[in-house]
């Protein structure tokens, strides 16, 4: 097929601003969170109350469902008494729900999102279908064996940018054993 010196022009120049626009589009959805990883936690209430004992968790790796289950039931969590105050309680509750995996465009959101059937209702991250595959290259021993980590719930020990909703496998450093390269 043969093009005319303009109309090859224009074919060139579409597609170097259709591949402008993807990159830029790509840009933008990193901004928005689209290929990142969760939503970093934003509402001080939430990580006051739940990091006086473990770390605040995003909302972003459980669905709304899971949420709503936990706080529903704080008189025992995980063995503990987490009990709020009503209002509190209530405002973190939404902080959670709408801030939750069903509700979020980042990517690990989606991913979890995923591997959940319908009517699976986690409370515990490190137990889901989408935690475990992508954890699973990672022995014993640099984990559960590892006196300064412990606990896969321990998430910011190894993951150093956990805090910012980062979990990018490249800036894992596993206390005792220093950078995974999986």
């Amino acid at each position: 097929m043969k093009f005319s010196n303009g109309l090859l022009a224009i074919l060139l120049t579409s597609g170097v601003l259709m591949t402008g626009c993807a990159i830029g589009d790509d840009d933008d959805d990193k901004r928005r969170g689209g290929s990142l990883d969760v939503a970093p936690v934003t509402d001080v209430a939430y990580g006051e109350e739940c990091a006086d004992c473990h770390m605040a968790y995003q909302p972003g790796f459980l669905p709304a469902r899971s949420w709503q289950k936990m706080m529903g039931s704080l008189d025992d969590h995980f063995g503990e008494n987490a009990e709020l105050e009503s209002d509190v309680q209530q405002r973190l509750t939404q902080y959670l729900t709408e801030n939750a995996a069903d509700n979020s465009n980042y990517k690990r959101s989606r991913g979890m999102m995923k591997s959940l059937s319908y009517d699976e209702t986690p409370l515990r991250i490190t137990e889901t279908r989408y935690f475990i595959r992508k954890h699973d290259e990672l022995p014993r021993r640099v984990v559960e064996d590892n006196p300064e980590v412990v606990s896969f719930s321990r998430c910011e020990v190894c993951h150093t940018q956990a805090d910012k909703g980062s979990y990018d496998e490249h800036q894992v450093t596993i206390p005792g054993f220093g950078k995974w390269d999986d």
